[in-house]
């Protein structure tokens, strides 16, 4: 098969192997693929000539080609999406081999380029949310904080914390129409990225009992702490680029938590099934219309060029909602 690959100066085509499935893992013809910052992140720590290029890629929505002896959740010409394992050779490739477990059924009210935006942000948001930071129904009072809302990753939690809890969302962005894009996915009030305590007092806002940062951490740390309320959760996305003192959480007793949805693959969890029926919950939430795609910018075929392309996008930092690649163009 072709598959695009990183050979440590650039991406380049190659011919890979077909392998056949087995156990578990379910072969997946791509057929669209959605560029996420994980993807540039692990792209810039290869910084040697690798003996075979790098495939990267961390969502892809196709159909099922072949399954493994043990699986028992798909069968062949069933429409998945998923957003893979960073064990494993990624999505930027004509065939995938991914474990069923990680996999959910493609929304029927979606065409393929639609799905392919849906999973790493779902459920990085979904676990960051409910099972990070354990917010509940009995939460729908309290405030929830999303720094940096406007990516793929906010987009899905201010859509989670609005339909599944009802929680007051506030959001921030730093430009207007990120701003503007937050208001469209549901959040309540918008805020500049900066001064968040003063503007939490000039607004006269509620403080908040839950946090999730999703820019990198150094830059909100102060600020956060400031403006949670007593007792309150902070969940981090991100890397940290230097030493915290954790004393200054003592006195408001805040819990602080991290998120990374490849923990379960990457650990082969015992839980490692809750990412399938997580994908299967979003699949169903989509067709009722409680939750919409995040798809905003799309590019077609899936090849070198649209790739680097992609990356290019990506590094830049100010994506609103998520970038698709597949082959076909969307009318």
């Amino acid at each position: 098969m072709q598959a695009v690959g990183y050979n440590g100066t650039e991406f380049v085509n190659f011919e890979k192997p077909v392998t056949d499935p087995l156990g578990f893992d379910l072969l997946v013809e791509v057929r669209a693929i959605s560029i996420n910052p994980i993807d540039a992140k692990i792209k810039q720590t290869i910084t040697t000539k690798p003996k075979t290029p790098v495939i990267l890629g961390f969502d892809a929505c196709g159909v099922v080609l072949a399954v493994g002896d043990k699986t028992t959740l798909f069968k062949v010409g069933d429409e998945v999406f998923y957003a893979g394992d960073m064990t494993r050779d990624g999505s930027n490739a004509e065939q995938q081999l991914v474990d069923e477990r990680i996999v959910g059924r493609k929304p029927t009210s979606l065409d393929y380029d639609q799905a392919a935006a849906l999973p790493l942000t779902s459920i990085t948001a979904w676990e960051s949310l409910f099972d990070r930071l354990k917010i509940t129904p009995a939460d729908k009072d309290k405030t929830l904080l999303l720094i940096g809302a406007a990516g793929g990753v906010g987009s899905m939690a201010i859509q989670f914390a609005k339909q599944v809890i009802g929680i007051n969302v506030i959001a921030t962005a730093s430009r207007a129409e990120s701003k503007d894009w937050c208001k469209q996915m549901g959040a309540d009030i918008v805020l500049d990225h900066q001064h968040l305590a003063q503007q939490f007092k000039d607004n006269n806002l509620d403080t908040p009992k839950y946090i999730l940062c999703m820019g990198v951490p150094d830059d909100y740390f102060d600020q956060m702490i400031q403006v949670i309320a007593p007792q309150g959760s902070i969940c981090l996305l991100a890397n940290t680029q230097q030493a915290y003192d954790l004393n200054l959480l003592k006195a408001k007793s805040i819990t602080l938590v991290w998120e990374m949805m490849f923990t379960r693959s990457m650990f082969q969890t015992n839980d490692l099934v809750k990412q399938h029926e997580l994908l299967n919950k979003l699949a169903l939430m989509v067709e009722n219309g409680d939750i919409r795609h995040t798809l905003t910018q799309h590019l077609n075929p899936i090849n070198v060029d649209t790739i680097t392309r992609a990356h290019q996008v990506i590094e830049r930092g100010k994506m609103q909602g998520k970038l698709v690649i597949s082959n076909r163009i969307t009318q």
